[in-house]
């Protein structure tokens, strides 16, 4: 009862919302739709706005899609105010210590972030360097084939980024 009455309470409020902006093409799916559609047609969804869960759940299945959580970077933004950038899969606990998950989500996090303060030539600078850090792949944690540390990675796109 309670869950059906929050997420009632979310969507009135988003469909209140978006009266004042008539020339943004809005559209309501539920979650079990809409990860059938990240799935079957991603090229549909430009911009997505969902309640904390179901935005997780969402945004997991996204990643995945397009690689891994280790390639997604996520950002609370606040057009007013304090917002927050962090890589999708958050802190990653069970992998602590170990070296080996993919830093690239959290290098373009920040990137995001740089890009939010307005530092776009930095930001710009950074996902570059990150796009050929994939693209000639010979620098790769295992989510990607390959047998590097997360330092690694981290090291080669700060290299990469000196070069640009």
């Amino acid at each position: 009862m309670f869950s059906h009455d929050i997420y009632g309470f979310w969507r009135e409020e988003f469909s209140r919302i978006a009266r004042d902006y008539p020339d943004v093409k809005t559209d309501f799916n539920f979650v079990d739709a809409i990860t059938m559609w990240f799935v079957k047609n991603p090229e549909w969804f430009d911009v997505l706005v969902a309640p904390n869960m179901f935005g997780d759940i969402i945004t997991d299945l996204g990643a995945m899609i397009q690689g891994g959580l280790g390639l997604a970077p996520g950002g609370n933004i606040n057009p007013e105010g304090t917002s927050m950038f962090e890589p999708i899969h958050g802190s990653a606990p069970k992998y602590k210590g170990q070296n080996k998950v993919n830093p690239i989500a959290t290098i373009w996090a920040g990137a995001m972030l740089l890009e939010h303060l307005g530092e776009k030539e930095a930001a710009t600078t950074i996902v570059k360097a990150i796009e050929e850090n994939l693209m000639n792949g010979r620098v790769r944690t295992y989510d990607l084939g390959g047998r590097s540390t997360t330092s690694d990675v981290g090291d080669e796109i700060a290299r990469l980024v000196k070069t640009m």
